[in-house]
């Protein structure tokens, strides 16, 4: 039972690291692509991690597994949301394909 399981976590984890892959190939700006890594790329290593804690079975490694979904879960969002601030306070501006851009409207708000 605990190769099915192991099994089906691993083909989860490996979907979910391989839409952000896709995601970073494929989409228009920096900050889909951003949004692609660090969304579906942290989905995919913590399944995959949790995969290699079923399996190890020992407390040791299940601990570090663990420990590091957690750690991924703290830090992709908050690195990527970061990195995407920096970006536009740069000067990379968002697609055509974005709808809603609330930084430039926070901004024209300060200028008036």
């Amino acid at each position: 039972m605990t190769s099915v399981i192991v099994g089906c976590a691993l083909v989860v984890g490996s979907f979910f690291c391989f839409t952000a892959a896709l995601g970073l190939a494929r989409f228009k700006d920096v900050y889909m692509r951003m949004h692609a890594a660090s969304k579906a790329g942290t989905l995919g290593s913590g399944v995959l991690l949790l995969a290699l804690a079923v399996h190890a079975g020992e407390l040791d490694v299940v601990t570090r597994a663990i420990a590091g979904v957690i750690f991924f879960m703290l830090t992709a969002p908050v690195s990527a949301h970061l990195l995407a601030r920096a970006a536009y306070i740069v000067g990379y501006k968002p697609c055509d394909a974005t709808v809603i851009d609330e930084l430039a409207e926070a901004q024209d708000g300060k200028k008036q």
